[in-house]
C-alpha cells in the first residue's frame, strides 16, 4: 500500500524550495526537481504558492524592524531548522486565503502567431512579447525571474539593484538590474539584443564567467559554447526590433531569410519554389501582417511572380 503524502509534509517541503531559492539561483538540475515536485501531486503548487508569499511577507516585515526575519544567520541556526520551517509552514497557511498573492508573485504570458503584446509586470518593469511566444514571470523577494520557453521578448526592467532581472531560455541566462534588452531564442541557443544600460550573459551548461553585453551591442548565447563576443551594431538592433512596431525592416537581407521572418507571423506561409531567387538581396518596409504584399514587392523586383493557393503564397521565377 503506498503512503499518500500528508498536507503537512507537502507544506514543509514547500518552505524548503523557497529557502532554497531565497540563497540564490536554482541550478537546471534543482529547477528540473522542482519542476517533478510541483506537477507530481495538485496540492504542492498551492503550497508553494502560499510558502512564497509567507517569505515576502517576512521579508517585508524586515524592511519594517524587528521581524524574525532580521534575525542574523547565527541566531537562526540557534532556532533550529525545525522551527523556522514550522513557522514559516504556519505563515504559508495563513496566506491560503490571500487571493492576491499568487498575482502578484507569478504569471504566464503568451501570443499568438502573429500577435504583439505589451504587458507591464508586478516590479514595474514592462514587456513586449512578440509573435508565439511563452513567458514565465515569477517575482521572488530577491529575485525577479523569467523563463522563455520560446519566441521573443523585449525587456523595459525597473531598477531594483536588490533584486536582479534574470530571463531564462534553456541552460541561457541573461541578468540585469535596470536596463532594457531583448532574447530571442533560437535552436542551439539565444539572440541577445541590449537598447539600454548592461547585462550579463552566460549558458549553464559552460564555465566562465558571464559575458558583459552594453547598449548597441548584440551577441549569441549558445547553449553548449556559451556567448560569443558581443557585436557593436546598434542601427541593425533597431531594425531588428521594429516588430515591437508590427514592422519588418529589411536592408540587404537574402529573400530567403526575409520570407522566414515573415512566416514567423503568419499562418499562410511563403514558400520559393526556385533557389536562384533565395539569395536575392532586399531593402524595405513592410508591415508583419501583409505576406502577400511583400512577396509581390519582392518577386517584381527580380522579374518573379507569385501564385495564392490556400495557405502558400508560391514565388517562382519569370517566364
Amino acid at each position: 500500500m503506498i503512503e499518500r503524502e500528508s498536507a503537512a509534509d507537502i507544506e514543509a517541503q514547500a518552505v524548503r524550495w523557497v529557502v532554497r531559492a531565497d540563497q540564490g539561483e536554482l541550478t537546471l538540475a534543482e529547477r528540473t526537481e522542482l519542476d517533478a515536485w510541483l506537477t507530481g501531486d495538485p496540492r504542492r503548487q498551492g503550497a508553494h504558492v502560499r510558502a512564497e508569499a509567507a517569505w515576502l511577507m517576512l521579508d517585508r516585515a524586515k524592511a519594517l524592524g524587528g521581524a524574525p526575519a532580521e534575525r542574523s544567520l547565527s541566531e537562526r541556526g540557534r532556532m533550529g531548522r525545525r522551527r523556522l520551517l514550522a513557522g514559516l509552514g504556519v505563515a504559508a497557511a495563513a496566506c491560503a486565503a490571500i487571493v492576491i498573492a499568487p498575482r502578484l508573485l507569478s504569471a504566464r504570458y503568451g501570443t499568438a502567431l502573429g500577435e504583439i503584446r505589451r504587458v507591464p509586470l508586478s516590479d514595474g518593469s514592462m514587456a513586449a512579447i512578440n509573435t508565439d511566444t511563452v513567458l514565465d514571470v515569477t517575482m521572488r523577494p530577491r529575485l525577479r525571474q523569467v523563463k522563455l520557453d520560446k519566441g521573443e521578448a523585449w525587456f523595459q526592467v525597473a531598477k531594483d539593484p536588490q533584486r536582479p532581472f534574470v530571463v531564462e531560455s534553456g541552460p541561457v541566462r541573461v541578468r540585469a538590474v535596470g536596463t532594457a534588452f531583448s532574447v530571442r531564442r533560437r535552436e542551439g541557443g539565444c539572440d541577445v539584443l541590449v537598447t539600454e544600460g548592461v547585462v550579463e550573459a552566460w549558458s549553464q551548461d559552460v564555465g566562465g564567467a558571464p559575458r558583459r553585453v552594453g547598449a548597441g551591442e548584440r551577441i549569441f548565447v549558445s547553449d553548449e559554447v556559451g556567448p560569443a563576443n558581443p557585436a557593436v551594431a546598434p542601427i541593425d538592433i533597431t531594425r531588428n526590433l521594429a516588430w515591437r512596431e508590427g514592422q519588418i525592416v529589411l536592408d540587404g537581407e537574402a529573400f530567403a531569410t526575409a520570407a522566414a521572418e515573415f512566416n514567423r507571423y503568419n499562418a499562410r506561409k511563403i514558400v520559393i519554389a526556385d533557389d536562384s531567387m533565395a539569395d536575392e538581396k532586399l531593402v524595405g518596409w513592410f508591415r508583419t501582417n501583409e505576406p502577400e504584399s511583400f512577396a509581390r514587392a519582392a518577386a517584381s523586383s527580380f522579374g518573379g511572380k507569385v501564385t495564392v493557393r490556400g495557405d502558400v503564397i508560391l514565388v517562382e521565377a519569370g517566364e
